[in-house]
């Protein structure tokens, strides 16, 4: 499983993190940047360390799990 993940700067200077699951790729960097711009700018999310402040990063992760048969 895919996911993109959004890190933003809260205003404890500490990193938030928000993941969006199966992310359309070839991911647009452009729009990723855009969409931050506009959670920042209608302070669409708070943390507990406060207010979204600043973008930090962006990223696409993927999950492998496998599970193990007990014996």
């Amino acid at each position: 499983m895919k996911a993109l993940e959004l890190k933003f700067e809260n205003e404890d200077g500490k990193i938030v993190t928000y993941s969006i699951e199966n992310p359309i790729e070839p991911v647009d960097p452009a729009a990723v940047t855009a969409a931050m711009d506009v959670i920042l700018a209608q302070n669409a999310f708070t943390s507990s360390g406060g207010d979204l402040v600043a973008k930090h990063s962006a990223r696409v992760v993927e999950r492998y799990s496998e599970d193990i048969e007990l014996v």
